[in-house]
């Protein structure tokens, strides 16, 4: 056994295991009893190394073990650091971190994780993920090290120092064509889904704003009052329906902005599909009985509970898949055919905008911009319509 000091500390050095062991005094704790910082290694001058470091975390502040991991970080932050996001958000989070980050780097002790290993870790996912994915993996690693931090579990943060780099070229949204939407839509005539798919592909609303619709914001049209009033209240025996969109899937149940709290008049198509899905749904909470959870949704399970996001998703592509174009489909790109059939039908930017519930139109512009009818050509257009054939200007 030897006797060392490192800085004002006391220790020793003794054999153990096949290997050594050094500890040095911490003084006596609260409760009265004698407080060691121990560290193992296979050589002494490995112990001593382990041990200075440690009474420089100590004296910094840091509290975290030496066995404090990667994995334990982020498993804190979740328990942590994620209070009053939406479940479909933690889900999303939870999914990355299982796949991307615990079973890759989990394993690192917190103390030990260089930049490094960072940088090796998201270059390895560069072919897997796309660039966006990378952003969040990379986000998830940082913030459970910032939480880490806060609480005096490491110094530094080293995932904050690498750059993320870029992934794989991302599947871009794409828009139905008039024909494809004419058989999905016919597709979905004999699927629990075909009321969700209608309403969403003849008013463009977000799949959050669909699954969070209420059957009092679904309104009509009352002449001599002037007015319009819930069918909960006065029925389907009308001819001119409304939705509020005012609520969605997201925290809080709002809207993704304040523009996006719209009303909109539904086409013939979407509200005769409405009315029968109120007689089905009508029939499932007799069936169901003392089971059905009612929630005043429009669109829900048999038993009236929220739809959840992913088998929404799979219901779609046996739609699709159906209709004949393939499972390549998610239902946010039913709003992406109503901004593309309604711009290839002359209908303005401006219009688009406020139905879709944007601030204005450059935001409509940079986000469905591969589903904007060109306008380039409008000055070519009607210069020939004015001027008439060029073979009879060159003539003249």
């Amino acid at each position: 056994m030897s006797k060392i000091l490192i800085g004002k500390h006391e220790g020793t050095i003794y054999e153990a295991d096949g290997g050594y062991i050094g500890a040095i005094s911490l003084g006596f704790g609260p409760d009265g009893k004698r407080q060691r910082l121990k560290r193992r290694g296979r050589t002494k001058a490995q112990v001593k190394d382990r041990l200075v470091r440690a009474v420089k975390d100590l004296e910094a502040g840091v509290i975290s073990s030496e066995n404090y991991t990667v994995h334990d970080a982020v498993r804190d932050w979740f328990a942590k650091g994620l209070k009053g996001r939406s479940e479909s958000t933690l889900e999303t989070l939870r999914n990355l971190a299982d796949k991307h980050v615990i079973p890759l780097i989990g394993k690192i002790k917190l103390q030990r994780l260089r930049a490094d290993d960072v940088d090796g870790w998201l270059d390895g996912l560069t072919d897997a993920l796309s660039t966006r994915s990378l952003l969040t993996v990379h986000s998830i690693l940082k913030r459970a090290i910032r939480q880490a931090q806060a609480r005096d579990l490491i110094l530094r943060n080293v995932a904050e120092l690498v750059i993320t780099p870029k992934g794989r070229i991302g599947r871009p949204s794409k828009a139905l064509t008039f024909a494809q939407a004419t058989a999905v839509m016919a597709a979905a005539r004999s699927s629990g889904l075909n009321a969700y798919v209608v309403v969403s592909l003849l008013t463009g609303i977000r799949t959050e704003e669909a699954r969070a619709l209420r059957w009092d914001h679904v309104v009509a049209w009352m002449p001599k009052a002037k007015r319009w009033r819930p069918v909960t209240e006065v029925g389907f025996d009308h001819q001119k329906f409304a939705i509020y969109v005012w609520r969605s899937k997201r925290v809080g149940g709002d809207t993704k902005t304040r523009k996006s709290r719209r009303t909109l008049e539904l086409p013939e198509h979407a509200a005769t599909a409405l009315r029968r899905h109120h007689m089905t749904q009508t029939a499932h909470r007799l069936k169901a009985g003392e089971a059905w959870r009612d929630q005043g949704l429009v669109f829900c399970t048999a038993s009236g509970n929220p739809l959840d996001a992913g088998n929404v998703r799979r219901s779609f592509r046996a739609i699709t898949r159906k209709a004949g174009i393939g499972e390549d489909w998610t239902p946010r790109e039913l709003r992406h055919s109503f901004v593309s059939i309604m711009s290839d039908n002359g209908v303005p930017l401006e219009t688009i905008a406020d139905l879709v519930g944007h601030a204005g139109t450059s935001v409509t512009e940079q986000v469905y911009r591969h589903q904007l009818k060109p306008v380039i050509t409008a000055g070519a257009e009607a210069m020939n319509t004015i001027f008439g054939d060029s073979r009879q200007v060159e003539s003249a």
